[in-house]
């Protein structure tokens, strides 16, 4: 999705973690990015790739924010980068650094030289759609993207393990190969990332009670440790740039 932000002032916004890859393509400035509290691990750059993060990453900015995001699905990564997710997991990078496909290391460069947002988006849209169409079809095996989606919905890791034919320990392992987290992990993130689709449209109490929260002060203990922050501190923050479709939406890194 395309951002164009004004924030009137220089600042730093939470990233905060989902179960998706973030890729950040900016247009005025490079992305500066670094994980949340450690300056020596800033990372800039005209693309930015950050894979699964059970931690608030810190985005740095001078005012204003223009470019393109995108959210990759654990398949997508396969598609669009050529890479499992694994392969990115807890890093902060970009598509020089990375090992990607060369279409993809071209499009910062091809997304600069067009002129207007629907240009823009269009040439986004035509270099994922031929990545898409020339990669090899590998993808998680059924059983990892069944597990997945039922670890999403919030059903045990056991239970899961049991429904695909799978050890825990087995599943723990394919899990994690493919996404770079363990099965709790990528179930805990999944729980915060349903939590902030929520959080500012209905009362916390509720959002607790619909995520499988066992309580509203087990929701915030959880988000102090993922977002870096509590909730509270989020809606004041953060929550009118979202609603304005700032950088990250409701996928991906959103900013506080």
């Amino acid at each position: 999705m395309p951002y164009d932000v004004e924030f009137g002032a220089p600042g730093v916004h939470r990233g905060l973690p989902g179960t998706s890859l973030t890729f950040v393509l900016p247009l005025d400035e490079p992305l500066r990015v670094s994980w949340d509290g450690k300056a020596d691990s800033l990372h800039s750059a005209w693309s930015s790739l950050s894979g699964l993060h059970p931690a608030p990453a810190a985005v740095h900015h001078d005012g204003s924010q223009r470019g393109v995001q995108l959210a990759l699905t654990i398949a997508g990564a396969r598609a669009i980068l050529g890479l499992p997710a694994a392969a990115l997991a807890g890093t902060l990078t970009d598509v020089d650094e990375a090992v990607v496909p060369r279409p993809l290391r071209e499009l910062p460069g091809r997304l600069h030289d067009a002129a207007t947002w629907p240009q823009r988006i269009s040439v986004v849209d035509r270099t994922l759609a031929s990545l898409v169409a020339h990669s090899d079809g590998t993808g998680p095996q059924v059983e990892v993207g069944h597990a997945l989606a039922r670890l999403t919905r919030g059903v045990r890791v056991t239970e899961v393990a049991e429904e695909v034919g799978y050890s825990r320990r087995r599943l723990s392992t394919l899990v994690r190969d493919e996404c770079g987290v363990t099965p709790k992990e990528f179930q805990r993130v999944a729980r915060f990332e349903l939590a902030r689709g929520l959080l500012g449209r209905v009362p916390l109490a509720e959002v607790a009670a619909r995520c499988g929260y066992s309580d509203q002060a087990h929701l915030s203990r959880e988000w102090s440790a993922l977002a870096g922050c509590s909730p509270t501190t989020w809606l004041r923050e953060e929550f009118p740039f979202v609603q304005d479709g700032g950088p990250g939406g409701d996928a991906g890194w959103d900013h506080d």
